[in-house]
């Protein structure tokens, strides 16, 4: 079986040669499985922050958080309630409420008045929570700044420019969702053989990055098992998305996960992800060092936009 390797970004940034090519070749075999898991530098004391004001946020009643719902976002940000999102080859919605933020651009900018749904000012639960805004938008900064510097590995591993991802980067759509996961016991029909939080699935966007998580749960689907998402210490977990994909023509498979809690898993999850994505008016064409006659293009070319509105309607969200 394929495994998931540990990797350490800072290696990559301030090692010798042989220090970089290894960490580029490690992150390449690893991501045969869509997922690699990358020693970081970012403050634990930011991330304690972060998830204290999350914690207080989902204590909150049902009636209050619901204050945060965002009509017309989609998705992309405020509060989504449970049982909304449903993964696209499942019936059942996932089991699991979520609060989701990004970046406003200025009024005016033409990502802003093209994308309106996508660049929204974030909807922050600060008449609740007095520092949320702050902790949370300098979160959002530093995962972003973190998964762009992680795909400049990515982008050498692929035989491009190392900087070839920071374009699309600036100013992307990037999505910052936390998730919170409720006990097993409180699941609508759950039994004593386990319950599903979030079934299988792929995500939409480059990469995603998952700093911490409270509880077990993450499971990675390689080499058609299911194995336990089981990083070290001071790791963040990477997986590759769909965009990835179509952009690497297939070189960089889709990590397809799901979420699950064991029959003794009696306690819920909370953990914060960040969906990397490239500004909507990118245009998906295969870099051309990922195709050969031995490797033929096999997507067609689609904005990055399109694809996540596509995405959007198979898991529901589009009428959000």
């Amino acid at each position: 079986m394929t495994d998931i390797l540990d990797v350490d970004l800072l290696a990559f940034e301030r090692g010798s040669t042989q220090e970089r090519l290894a960490t580029v070749d490690g992150v390449m075999r690893s991501l045969s499985t869509g997922f690699v898991y990358t020693k970081h530098d970012l403050s634990e004391d930011m991330l304690d922050e972060t998830y204290d004001v999350l914690s207080e946020f989902f204590a909150l009643p049902t009636e209050t958080k619901e204050e945060y719902v965002a009509s017309g976002a989609r998705g992309q940000t405020g509060y989504t309630g449970l049982l909304v999102e449903t993964a696209a080859i499942s019936d059942t919605p996932d089991w699991k409420e979520m609060l989701n933020w990004g970046t406003a651009l200025p009024p005016g900018h033409p990502l802003r008045e093209r994308y309106p749904h996508r660049y929204g000012d974030p909807v922050f639960p600060s008449r609740h929570i007095s520092n949320a805004a702050e902790i949370l938008t300098h979160f959002h900064e530093c995962l972003v700044e973190l998964q762009t510097r992680f795909l400049r590995i990515i982008a050498t591993g692929v035989g491009a420019n190392e900087h070839y991802f920071d374009t699309m980067l600036r100013h992307g759509s990037h999505l910052t969702r936390a998730i919170r996961y409720p006990p097993m016991s409180d699941a609508p029909g759950s039994g004593n053989d386990g319950h599903m939080w979030a079934e299988e699935h792929g995500d939409i966007n480059l990469i995603t990055a998952l700093p911490r998580a409270t509880a077990r749960g993450l499971q990675v689907k390689v080499d058609d098992k299911w194995i336990d998402a089981a990083p070290p210490d001071g790791h963040v977990i990477i997986n590759t998305g769909i965009m990835l994909e179509r952009l690497t023509n297939g070189l960089v498979p889709v990590g397809w996960h799901r979420v699950a809690a064991d029959k003794d898993q009696l306690e819920g999850r909370l953990s914060v992800v960040q969906f990397c994505h490239p500004t909507p008016w990118t245009i998906l064409s295969p870099i051309p060092s990922t195709v050969s006659p031995e490797r033929p293009c096999n997507f067609p070319v689609m904005s990055a936009g399109d694809c996540l509105d596509q995405v959007l309607w198979e898991i529901n969200l589009s009428a959000e």
